[in-house]
């Protein structure tokens, strides 16, 4: 199984997700699917149901992340040093060269990734454009609305 790259951050929200789902929801679950139990004729029960239903979404999770957090290498930006160029988990300060406007991203695995937050996917087209540029240099996107050319002010491992 080939691993998967993710932040110090990002597997520490995994961990953290992890822990909740097998203390918190795995125990309520079960509870409730007892409860359910115990209303009699499961035919027609859909509380008891619904349960089981919830507990197999849980249980897939769990398994889902255990198997992410098996196959991942996790890599601390702060302790990167790559002299300027862009790496997994680098932040990133750009200029869009037409309009002039700043923006800063930081480049993270699948499970980390939110827009909002300027995380952006290592598969991404942004990523995958700055990947191995350097400060200086511009990098062109082929965005939804056309061609897209970012110059790289400033690359940071934060």
């Amino acid at each position: 199984m080939a691993t998967i790259p993710i932040t110090t951050r990002g597997a520490e929200s995994l961990k953290a997700e992890l822990h909740k789902l097998k203390t918190v929801e795995r125990p309520w679950v079960i509870n409730s699917i007892s409860e359910a139990r115990a209303q009699g004729d499961l035919s027609e029960n859909a509380e008891y149901d619904a349960a089981k239903d919830r507990q197999g979404f849980i249980e897939g999770r769990i398994q889902e992340i255990e198997g992410k957090l098996s196959a991942a290498q996790v890599i601390d930006p702060s302790s990167l040093d790559a002299g300027g160029r862009v790496v997994f988990g680098s932040t990133i300060e750009l200029e869009d060269e037409d309009s002039g406007e700043k923006v800063t991203y930081q480049i993270v695995g699948e499970d980390e990734a939110d827009i909002k937050l300027g995380r952006v996917n290592i598969s991404s087209p942004i990523a995958r454009a700055l990947i191995g540029k350097n400060e200086g240099d511009t990098a062109e996107v082929q965005a939804p609305g056309g061609l897209k050319r970012y110059e790289i002010i400033a690359v940071m491992y934060i």
